[in-house]
């Protein structure tokens, strides 16, 4: 065994994965993880009747194909299996019915799964509209939107134990009558964070937008249409939100019903966090990916192939992988393990493959890419249906089988699992595997600045690249900090067109291909597909429009968008030198402060932080323009007090100064501390952000929402944002793709890929 691990791949297994004692210290190898996995997903073989042998080579086997990093199972396996906890599924979907007692008996199912490590998936369709009578109080509801707030809040306090932080994904269907405030409910980048969500969009409702026609919203508990609405109104209103910051998604709840392969058990009407697992009600699935990377081999001429026998093996191995895995796994609630059994689910998928068409000198942007796509996804399929169909004759066919499954791929086959293939986010698997691109998404970029110790910068290069600058005699250093300047090589000089055309990056590749590299993926992809379209920050409407049309026709069942600089946590840019927001701001050396009046007036506001109680008193002068800035920290004493001294002078220096409100609140907003809290349904990330959420509460007006509301709330957003982005332009303007803002565990560059968001310097990811 020659296991070789990346500097990245080691700091991820010490943070997030290797068994740690009482005091913290890690006490387990890579090596003895990967071993402590093949033997407790091997011994699974043992119910069947295998021979302490037999079950031994399987284990050997199952070492062999994770130590060369041939085959990664998802992140709750690694961490837990063989050891008592022992849960290891990575996504779930709970009920929620429209009565009190369902509503929080799944917030108890939820809150257990993410303890355990677990993401979770909810459809709030099934909930009676906001402002409807509730017969048995006389009261009103409260609707979807506030519920999902309350699923929020408990996500953030129980942070799944610390080791993967709770992710949700929140579904309402596009005939809800509450469907207004749920595409908007997002529109603050600052709640509702611990969810994804996505309008479960029918194919009644496209045809309807097509043809500029009403569609009827429907009270789901009385079952009669409240309203009728345009669909190409709201079509837009999702298109613009989406614009706005990415959110919402969108599934097409149709075509993810059309491939239900056990619609005797019931519809499906929600999926786990990144939307590619559509799942029945409590049902689990277990996920893993083939490293696209290592199936490649040297022909005789010296070029790299597909080494199809070696995918063929290795997805037949990971098949049995992921069956043994619902045997030992240890399920949170006897709901999970009585559905997951049922139809014994699985998700077989792929990282790697911007890696592999680089090996393979394909462009990601061209049809041999998307025609090898189909190619290598159809026969990762048919190998698993043929090794499903082996273990079914050795073990049994799933408990809910009626031999249609897969009527066009496999029919009269017996199967051992319901599903087999599906393409999820590998954000820490695929570091851990690496240097190996994430899923299916292009290279984020060829070469990029990493901080170290005491604020050195280290040039880190994609290694494909290197190793190709320096066969063709143009590697230099200089070149490659030029590089790590720019969000593209299209514009760098001395890097031959060839290389050009095959090192593409996510920002290189107009949309459109992206959606049809997702439709590829997903023509033999049983479940879904986790793809996130990118779009440059100038990009319009009409673009997303055009995007959101094309996947629908293409098969896709879902799609998420993420268009660059979005939102107003971006906060680091590759290739984008930072400038100050313009600021009017009066002379100090001329003029000074403006003096203090004798009597000045004012409000004291108390926000609870995550240190304690804060009072933050705000005062202004006789024009009623803001003079000067208190702070208070209930028990805060030595340094604390202090520094928040120091901030309340600061900003009060600022308001005599004359400098624009907003712009301090643009300075103060989303500073995170280590101790963040919840407020009025909001989270405070620190004292300062607290102290920016008062002066923006005192001292700026508020907006409200409706369609026409909405979507002017909308469009003033987006025009904000295209003057902040035409005032912060530079000459070597790439804005280098999907940051989002700063890891809250290592302060590295927090990117947008695959519905996540995720650090690629230490492993962190939150979907």
């Amino acid at each position: 065994m020659n296991l070789k691990l990346s500097e990245n791949a080691l700091k991820v297994l010490e943070r997030r994965y290797l068994k740690k004692d009482e005091n913290g210290k890690v006490v387990e190898t890579p090596e003895e993880l990967f071993r402590r996995v093949a033997r407790a997903i091997a011994w699974a073989d043992k119910e069947y009747g295998a021979s302490p042998k037999q079950i031994a080579e399987l284990e050997e086997s199952f070492f062999n194909v994770m130590t060369a990093l041939e085959f990664v199972p998802n992140s709750p396996c690694l961490m837990n299996a063989g050891k008592e906890l022992g849960q290891l599924s990575a996504c779930f979907t709970l009920p929620i019915n429209d009565s009190m007692e369902s509503i929080f008996d799944t917030l108890k199912s939820t809150a257990i799964i993410h303890k355990s490590g677990g993401g979770t998936g909810f459809s709030f369709s099934r909930l009676r509209p906001k402002n409807s009578v509730v017969k048995t109080t006389g009261g009103v509801a409260s609707g979807p939107v506030s519920f999902m707030k309350v699923y929020d809040a408990a996500t953030e306090a129980v942070k799944q134990g610390g080791t993967r932080r709770g992710a949700n994904m929140g579904i309402l269907r596009v005939d809800h009558p509450d469907i207004v405030e749920f595409i908007g409910c997002k529109s603050d980048n600052n709640l509702i964070n611990n969810f994804n969500i996505s309008i479960a969009i029918t194919d009644e409702f496209m045809e309807k937008v097509k043809k500029n026609e009403d569609y009827d919203l429907i009270d789901p508990h009385s079952k009669k249409t409240v309203q009728k609405i345009n669909a190409k109104d709201v079509f837009e209103l999702i298109v613009k939100q989406a614009h706005k910051n990415g959110e919402p998604g969108v599934i097409f709840i149709d075509k993810i019903n059309q491939d239900n392969p056990t619609p005797k058990l019931g519809q499906i009407e929600s999926t786990n966090p990144c939307g590619e697992q559509p799942l029945l009600p409590y049902e689990s699935c277990d996920l893993g990916s083939i490293n696209l990377m290592q199936m490649c081999k040297t022909n005789a001429s010296g070029a790299s192939e597909l080494d199809w026998e070696k995918l063929g093996r290795t997805t037949r191995l990971a098949v049995h992988f992921l069956d043994n895995l619902i045997d030992v796994n240890k399920f949170p609630i006897p709901e999970i393990e009585k559905a997951t059994r049922a139809t014994r689910k699985i998700g077989l998928g792929v990282m790697g493959w911007a890696s592999l068409l680089i090996q393979l000198g394909i462009a990601y942007n061209s049809p041999e890419a998307v025609s090898l796509a189909e190619k290598v996804m159809s026969f990762i399929l048919n190998e698993a249906i043929k090794k499903s169909h082996d273990l079914a004759e050795e073990k049994g066919v799933f408990p809910a089988f009626d031999g249609s499954v897969f009527d066009k791929k496999g029919a009269n086959l017996k199967l051992r699992n319901a599903t087999l293939t599906t393409i999820a986010p590998t954000g820490t698997i695929s570091i851990i595997a690496g240097p190996c691109s994430s899923g299916i998404e292009p290279l984020f970029a060829i070469s990029y600045y990493r901080n170290v110790m005491d604020n050195d910068k280290l040039v880190e290069v994609e290694p494909l690249f290197e190793e190709v600058a320096q066969k063709r005699g143009f590697y230099s250093r200089k070149l490659m900090e030029k590089i790590a300047e720019s969000a593209s090589l299209k514009d760098i000089e001395g890097i031959p067109e060839d290389v050009k055309k095959v090192f593409v990056t996510s920002h290189d590749i107009i949309p459109e291909w992206h959606v049809r590299m997702q439709a590829a993926f997903q023509k033999f992809t049983n479940n879904a597909v986790s793809k996130t379209i990118n779009f440059s920050h100038d990009a319009t409407l009409d673009d997303v429009r055009k995007s959101y049309l094309l996947a629908y026709e293409l098969g896709c069942k879902g799609i998420t968008i993420y268009r660059d600089g979005s939102r107003e946590e971006q906060v680091l840019n590759i290739g984008k030198k930072d400038k100050p927001a313009e600021q009017k701001i009066v002379d100090p050396g001329k003029i000074g402060p403006r003096p203090r009046p004798e009597v000045i007036t004012g409000t004291t506001t108390k926000v609870s932080t995550g240190c304690g109680n804060l009072y933050v008193t705000i005062n202004v002068d006789e024009d009623i323009k803001p003079f000067e800035l208190f702070t208070q920290m209930g028990k805060a004493g030595g340094c604390a007090a202090s520094q928040l001294e120091a901030l309340g002078r600061l900003v009060s220096m600022a308001f005599r100064s004359g400098i624009e409100v907003k712009s301090i609140i643009e300075q103060l907003r989303n500073i995170r501390c280590p101790s963040p809290s919840w407020e009025k349904g909001q989270r405070i990330f620190s004292c300062a952000d607290a102290i920016a959420r008062v002066i923006e509460r005192r001292l700026v007006s508020g907006g409200e929402p409706a369609v026409a509301a909405l979507a002017e709330e909308i469009d003033t957003a987006m025009k904000h944002s295209a003057s902040d982005a035409a005032a912060n332009k530079t000459d070597d303007a790439g804005l280098h793709g999907n940051i989002v803002g700063v890891c809250p565990d290592c302060g590295g560059a927090l990117r947008h890929e695959e519905g996540c968001t995720k650090c690629h310097a230490c492993g962190y990811s939150k979907c």
